[in-house]
């Protein structure tokens, strides 16, 4: 087995859980990698919604599709992604991915933020269908992200346990504050 990032460690229950037709939202599509394995899973009969706020996210992410030939498989939106209930209906969505922080190779001085955050998910769980995934890769340390951490994980631990499985993993021997990968499947 391979030293698997953050990232990968989720994208695994993505593969498992995106079919065709499915409709998927990228909540911070930052570079678009997210986005791009979503489209390729969800198939030419399903769409994937992706939000940031970034001109140059909307820029790498659609580079990205152009070069996989997966533009029209996709709706991109520079928005925040508390605003993704605007553009599905709620139990429509199959897979919500989020992935906190700043955009890689980007400014650290624009990142995820505690509030919105908390307002995206909720959104996002309304949107789910049922057996639907919700992931996250919470990202802390440095210059950002304690409290956005600490306050999504406090409003996860409050979700009701009839509507909500939700899975938190760790490193636990990595150095410092490693990410902190979640899942959260609505039963």
């Amino acid at each position: 087995m391979e030293n698997l990032q953050v990232t990968e460690w989720v994208q695994h229950f993505i593969r498992q859980q995106v079919r065709e037709g499915d409709l998927c939202i990228d909540a911070t599509m930052g570079n678009g990698n997210d986005t791009l394995l979503l489209a390729r899973l969800a198939g030419e009969s399903g769409h994937v919604l992706a939000f940031d706020i970034q001109e140059q996210a909307l820029k790498n992410t659609e580079d990205r599709l152009a070069r996989e030939g997966l533009e029209k498989s996709c709706t991109l939106f520079m928005e925040s992604h508390e605003y993704m209930s605007r553009y599905a209906r709620e139990g429509s969505v199959s897979c919500i991915v989020f992935n906190l922080g700043y955009l890689p190779g980007g400014s650290h001085g624009i990142a995820t933020k505690a509030g919105t955050t908390v307002r995206a998910i909720k959104e996002g769980l309304k949107l789910l269908k049922k057996k639907g995934l919700l992931t996250l890769c919470i990202y802390s340390g440095g210059d950002s992200g304690f409290e956005e951490k600490e306050t999504v994980l406090s409003f996860l631990k409050k979700l009701n346990p009839r509507e909500f499985l939700v899975i938190q993993a760790e490193y636990i021997n990595r150095p410092g504050h490693p990410p902190i990968p979640v899942l959260i499947i609505k039963i």
